[in-house]
């Protein structure tokens, strides 16, 4: 760990590292010189294929591979970057816009000439207004300097960087809702095929690819990919930005090689456990991705490791941790609330789901739980998402993920809350709780429902009549 050397965040504490002069002073845009006077695009797809570079933005995905897909015949080709990041507690697409625009639109640069992509949409969250007038101003450098434009370095390859701040829509951080909306369109994610690669943003092929992905690549051209997997783990290789957050005395974005531990970031990089108290979980990587228990904090935070212990994936590698006193409802509350705001309503597993998740969870919370909602919750978050097969995009699973985690993990401490935490009135009503279960088989009011103080009576169900009168021309 102590020979690591940080690249990605290496003009971070630099005075004026932001700035174009201080920029190519250190090197930079010389891996996008060499790329565009010395390679051909081809040799750079290949060069990021050998690094076994993955997408940064939570799947994982080989880089390369990615670019391989694009049809052989295309005549033009568009590259959208997604710096939307709404998952929450990520934060480090944020600093590596803001505090090093310029090795970001390298990345663009490079990654653009390999895809012979013209054009480079930036979709940046709304909400990075720092980060939009910063990239502003690099652009206009950039531009100025011969670094975009037409025929850079006389290379004959033309490129135009556009951004576009987004509306504030979790739901278009999936690549399609992304195009989507960049498109002028609800952000609703489409079905695929046809894929990006083929049709994508207004009909033309299309790589969709995160801000630290391509921040990675002028590396792997400067340096090389045997260089880029000798860090990291096998399948996980290269540098990775670690935020972290929650329960702990620092909150920081650190870049360590790939593999970390949760209980490394916490005591080596985050002070410790704030208050003096002990750990009792922590999410991984975004609250979509689960929740490790404190006796999983050494297993490695890469793409493979993570798998065996129930979570989804590394996802951002946004580390947020729980101390000993967060009550596990609580933050089952909070993800639920998120995910059913940010359902966009488009597949009905995902739109009822998330909703029946949020209020189920906290009715429970508000101490109208019964033993069987766990069952009920099982059985939600299994039949929801991407991995059943039941809707367009992943954020049902994501909203899944961390009920089957916590119900894994915690079903203990869930079913001793419920004991405990009994209030009579936030409890369902017998017609709710048969409506759950399925009960009724006919008329909704032959059900007998019991009374409370002040509850409005049901209508009795009206009898079947006899017979019914003839119709006649005038009736």
């Amino acid at each position: 760990m102590a020979q690591f050397e940080p690249v990605l965040t290496r003009n971070w504490n630099v005075e004026n590292g932001h700035t174009l002069r201080v920029y190519e002073a250190r090197g930079g845009y010389q891996a996008a010189r060499k790329a565009l006077t010395t390679m051909s695009p081809d040799d750079v797809v290949n060069l990021v294929k050998a690094s076994e570079l993955r997408g940064r933005g939570g799947a994982g995905f080989p880089t390369g591979l990615k670019w391989s897909f694009l049809p052989k015949d295309r005549t033009e080709t568009l590259m959208c970057v997604n710096g939307d990041e709404s998952e929450p507690a990520t934060f480090n697409n944020r600093l590596l816009i803001e505090r090093d625009p310029h090795q970001f639109l390298e990345g663009i640069l490079i990654s653009c000439f390999a895809t012979r992509a013209t054009t480079a949409y930036v979709y940046l969250r709304f909400e990075y207004i720092a980060g939009y007038k910063m990239m502003e101003r690099a652009i206009a450098e950039a531009e100025a300097a011969g670094h975009l434009g037409r025929n850079i370095y006389g290379s004959g390859f033309d490129l135009k960087v556009v951004l576009h701040r987004g509306a504030g829509a979790y739901i278009c951080g999936e690549e399609t809702g992304l195009i989507e909306s960049l498109e002028g369109k609800r952000g609703w994610p489409r079905i695929k095929p046809p894929f990006p690669a083929v049709e994508g943003a207004f009909r033309k092929p299309t790589v969709v690819n995160n801000v630290e992905t391509l921040c990675c690549v002028p590396h792997i051209v400067e340096r090389g990919a045997d260089w880029f997997k000798s860090i990291g783990t096998p399948k996980s290789y290269g540098p990775k930005l670690y935020c972290v957050s929650g329960h702990v005395n620092k909150q920081v974005c650190v870049e360590l090689p790939l593999g970390v531990t949760t209980r490394q970031l916490i005591e080596e990089h985050a002070g410790g456990v704030w208050k003096g108290r002990k750990a009792k979980a922590a999410v991984p990587g975004g609250i979509s991705m689960g929740l490790l228990a404190e006796s999983e904090f050494d297993v490695p935070l890469d793409f493979e490791a993570l798998r065996p212990t129930g979570c989804l994936g590394l996802g951002t590698a946004a580390v947020t941790v729980l101390d000993e006193t967060m009550p596990i409802i609580d933050y089952l509350a909070i993800c639920a609330r998120f995910f059913a705001h940010e359902s966009c309503g488009q597949c009905t597993p995902c739109r009822e789901g998330t909703n029946w998740l949020n209020k189920t969870i906290h009715r429970i919370k508000n101490g109208g739980g019964r033993l069987e909602d766990l069952d009920i919750l099982e059985q939600l978050s299994q039949n929801m998402g991407i991995t059943p097969g039941t809707t367009i995009c992943g954020l049902a699973d994501g909203a899944a993920w961390p009920v089957k985690n916590a119900l894994a993990k915690f079903r203990g401490e869930l079913e001793e809350y419920i004991r405990t935490h009994q209030n009579p009135a936030s409890l369902p009503t017998p017609l709710q709780t048969a409506i759950a279960q399925g009960v009724p088989t006919g008329p909704i009011y032959d059900l007998p429902i019991p009374m409370r103080p002040g509850q409005l009576q049901a209508p009795a169900a009206r009898p079947a009549p006899s017979s019914l009168p003839a119709l006649t021309a005038s009736s």
